[in-house]
């Protein structure tokens, strides 16, 4: 679950949404907390998990298993 950010941003700037953005889409006041999941500081929920597997349209395991890579296109 190391990569969690990583993929999180990559699936964040490919549809265009910037971190305010996705942040108030998922109910946070501020992109803080997006911003540390992003840097890899934050280890998400499993509520956020399958918030963004839902909003992205991507499994919860290409979200959490570091072995497997984002299909972007």
């Amino acid at each position: 679950m190391q990569r969690f950010g990583e993929k999180l941003r990559a699936l964040r700037t490919a549809h265009g949404s910037t971190l305010q953005q996705l942040a108030a889409e998922f109910g946070y006041a501020t992109h803080a907390y997006i911003s540390e999941l992003e840097s890899g500081k934050k280890v998400p929920t499993a509520a956020l998990v399958l918030k963004v597997a839902r909003r992205f349209n991507v499994s919860t395991d290409v979200l959490l298993r570091d072995e497997m890579d984002l299909d972007l296109r």
